[in-house]
């Protein structure tokens, strides 16, 4: 018998689970075991490179924006902030049809006086239901999303919000 052993790293099994159909899911638990294999997404995503390595598309850059000029950095903020919110909602869209379905978003708010000097700082989480035919993608399915979101991405949410205070 060896006593060789196969190495692989948590994210890629996670990586290799998540992309597996059934039968592979099946054999990666069998073989890792189950409490391997989970993870929370918080827990996964600390960065939009996380969430690109996730989604498994490249991270774009800055300078990928540059065309737009004054809107660069306002555009690449909001395609991290899309790719980030997509990954941490797991697959979840919400359905603004459905009046009943809680969708949660960070809550910002504007302190001129407040530590660390840019005054844009995170609340709290709101929830909502769309009056309209058109929504937000940016809304999460728990209010603990959204919290982390508000505080993890902090800056991302600040270019998007508040684009010309530096």
């Amino acid at each position: 018998m060896s006593t060789e052993y196969l190495q692989i790293s948590k994210s890629n099994a996670i990586k290799a689970f998540e992309s597996a159909d059934r039968a592979g899911k099946k054999l990666l638990k069998d073989l890792l075991g189950e409490v391997a294999l989970s993870q929370k997404i918080t827990d996964r995503v600390k960065s939009y490179e996380d969430a690109c390595l996730i989604k498994g598309i490249k991270p774009k850059t800055i300078e990928d924006f540059s065309f737009l000029e004054d809107q660069a950095e306002y555009m690449f903020a909001v395609h991290q902030d899309d790719v980030i919110n997509e990954v941490l909602n797991e697959g979840w869209n919400p359905d603004w049809s459905d009046d009943d379905q809680y969708k949660y978003y960070p809550y910002f708010y504007w302190d001129e006086n407040a530590a660390g000097g840019s005054g844009f700082s995170f609340r709290g989480v709101g929830y909502d239901y769309s009056f309209s035919g058109v929504g937000s993608r940016r809304v999460f399915k728990t209010s603990e999303l959204a919290t982390y979101s508000g505080k993890q991405f902090i800056e991302i949410h600040r270019i998007i919000h508040n684009p010309r205070q530096k």
